[in-house]
């Protein structure tokens, strides 16, 4: 019922009490008010009784006047008086009583009463009192004619006689008028007993209502809700409670739907950390199944730098365009990320454009356009001082709710990225040894590994920034390059030392066998990832393609399988071309290092033939950037 919409259920309550007070009150007072009337009924039924009975009494007492006067002059004249007194009063009395009533107001010397009383009629009382008062005007005016006009010689035999001959029909009109009033008194309490009636159904109806609004909007709501907690606890974390109208029921509902989506959502969201297969797809979840009860439009993972002085975004997630680079580093010392470490409790900002906190971090979110975050400190197996950061453009976006939300399964959240986070450093560190095992079967490459797969994650961003990559190059896919670059030659494990080490040039048998080292470094790889696959991951993928075809040339005219253009992986386009940068521009046993112009000259020379044009301008265009790793870690 649209009347009872997002109403309390005392207001309910109330209001229909109050109907239903207010109903018995007005029809109470309007009995009371009838009640009251019938009291003025009983008296004009009285005062009308007060007319036949005066009528009769004239009758009676000239009847016995003329008898009287028949049989002795003794008696008459003993009767004279008396019968002069008393018809002088009866006829004074019944005028009193008829005029009153054709005036519609008892007078105080009719009725006795401190006050005058106000009569109203039904349209048959009012009909009998024209017609009993005319007969009584007709009858006093003959009675008054008969009586003669000397009022000290009243002809009293002929106006007894005038009575008895006229007297019957005003009894009949006084009784008509008390019969009349009768009925109309009767109608009077039939119409009480009809209110009393309607009073009681109006109640009962009322009642009624008010206990099938109870049933319909609270019990069975109620009943509703207790079926969907037996429902959540049988593990339907997805069943809702619809709400009833009434806003204390609508708030249970309400909880209880929140309630079940944040278990839900924290179910749903641990289920899908279980199948990451990395801290990527972890923080996606995240987003995604946090969205549901709390704003979010970036999220990202902080980790302190070894020293402690330091912390690094060691990852982040958005659907967004903007957000602060991953793998920068910002000042630990004073600031709120380590409030919150030190702490271990969640820490909301919600001014980030208007206050200067001075703090990198959270200057680099005000920056790139965020209003508020949400410092979560994760509990982790590492204990490294973990922090998932929540980020959103709007401000004054995160209250006390969302921060008791995550006090409450931090340590459940925590633990869902325990795995994700040991994956990743399981493979890093086995990656790490696996380039290690490389370059230690080619030791002439000093620091070559850490700048070139430096360079190839440079590289990889800077086509990033363009339309034609921003799909195939997130961030997930930098990292793959970084990690995987220094593996491009992972297959020189399986080239015999006497061809690998040879200080000469090889002879066409070596430079075929040395040529299937992209073979042995992808096969090497595909073993380790079908056992990534057994398990439910993929780690490998970027890495095979990085060791198979980094030799392969634009043009098609490299090895092992001759592929050109974009039929070459972007991931070996990208090596080939940083690799050798970094070849040309480093000292080796046989030459000096190229200055770093002449390099690209030679660069620029072989695009479209070696090397992807597009990879090789994209190296010029990122030069800044790589220029600072080659002037921290060169090898000239």
């Amino acid at each position: 019922m649209a009347l009872f919409s997002r109403k309390t259920i005392k207001s309910l309550v109330a209001t229909a009490l109050v109907i239903q007070f207010s109903a018995l009150a007005l029809i109470v007072g309007i009995a009371l008010n009838w009640l009251d009337l019938r009291k003025h009924d009983y008296l004009i039924l009285n005062l009308s009784g007060q007319l036949r009975v005066i009528s009769e009494v004239m009758l009676k007492q000239s009847e016995n006047y003329l008898s009287h006067a028949a049989r002795d002059y003794e008696t008459y004249y003993r009767d004279l008086n008396l019968f002069r007194k008393d018809l002088d009063r009866l006829v004074e009395e019944y005028d009193a009583i008829i005029n009153d009533f054709v005036r519609r107001e008892l007078t105080q010397e009719v009725t006795g009463l401190s006050e005058s009383i106000t009569c109203s009629w039904d349209g048959q009382s009012r009909s009998q009192l024209d017609q009993t008062a005319a007969a009584w005007y007709r009858f006093r005016d003959g009675l008054q004619g008969e009586l003669g006009p000397d009022p000290e010689a009243p002809r009293l035999e002929a106006a007894a006689n005038y009575i008895v001959q006229n007297g019957q029909q005003l009894v009949w009109s006084s009784t008509a008028l008390t019969e009349a009033f009768r009925r109309m008194m009767e109608g009077k309490l039939s119409a009480i007993k009809t209110l009393n009636q309607v009073g009681l159904g109006i109640s009962i109806l009322i009642a009624l209502i008010v206990l099938w609004l109870l049933y319909s909007k609270v019990f069975r709501p109620l009943d509703r809700t207790v079926k969907g907690f037996h429902r959540v606890e049988q593990g339907q974390l997805d069943h809702k409670v619809p709400g009833s109208g009434f806003r204390e029921l609508d708030d249970l509902s309400t909880a209880f739907n929140s309630l079940t989506q944040r278990l839900s959502s924290l179910f749903r969201l641990t289920q899908r950390i279980n199948t990451a297969t990395n801290l990527d797809d972890t923080l996606r979840f995240v987003l995604e199944e946090f969205r549901d009860f709390q704003p979010i439009d970036w999220v990202g993972m902080l980790r302190p730098i070894p020293g402690g002085r330091r912390i690094q975004l060691m990852r982040a997630y958005t659907d967004g365009s903007h957000h602060p680079d991953e793998g920068a580093e910002y000042e630990l010392e004073g600031s709120i990320v380590q409030r919150a470490s030190e702490q271990h409790t969640p820490y909301a900002v919600n001014e980030l454009r208007q206050q200067d906190y001075n703090d990198e971090f959270l200057s680099a979110l005000k920056q790139n356009g965020f209003g508020s975050a949400l410092l979560l400190p994760l509990s982790t197996a590492s204990r490294e001082g973990v922090i998932l950061v929540f980020a959103t453009e709007q401000e004054d976006s995160y209250n006390n709710e969302h921060i008791e939300l995550l006090t409450n399964i931090g340590a459940q959240v925590g633990s869902g990225f325990d795995k994700t986070i040991g994956l990743e450093t399981m493979v890093i560190s086995s990656l790490t040894g696996l380039a290690k095992l490389a370059e230690s079967r080619d030791p002439e490459t000093g620091d070559h590994l850490l700048r070139m797969s430096h360079y190839s994650a440079i590289v990889a961003d800077e086509l990033g920034k363009r339309a034609a990559y921003r799909d195939i190059v997130t961030p997930t896919y930098v990292r793959d390059i970084f990690h995987f670059a220094p593996m491009h030659d992972i297959g020189k494990v399986g080239i015999e030392d006497n061809i690998l080490l040879k200080p000469g040039r090889l002879d066409p048998e070596e430079r075929r066998e040395m040529e299937r080292h992209p073979l042995i470094g992808a096969e090497v790889l595909r073993r380790c990832e079908a056992q990534m696959n057994h398990i439910g991951y993929s780690v490998f993928q970027v890495g095979i393609e990085i060791a198979e075809a980094h030799h392969e040339k634009f043009d098609g005219s490299g090895y092992p399988h001759g592929l050109s253009g974009e039929s070459i992986p972007l991931s070996a386009r990208i090596v080939a071309c940083a690799d050798v940068f970094d070849a040309l521009t480093s000292r080796r046993p046989y030459k000096e290092a190229w200055p770093v112009e002449k390099a690209l000259d030679l660069l620029r020379d072989e695009a479209g033939h070696h090397f992807d044009p597009e990879v090789v301008e994209a190296l010029h265009d990122a030069l800044p950037r790589i220029m600072d790793i080659y002037n921290t870690h060169k090898h000239i």
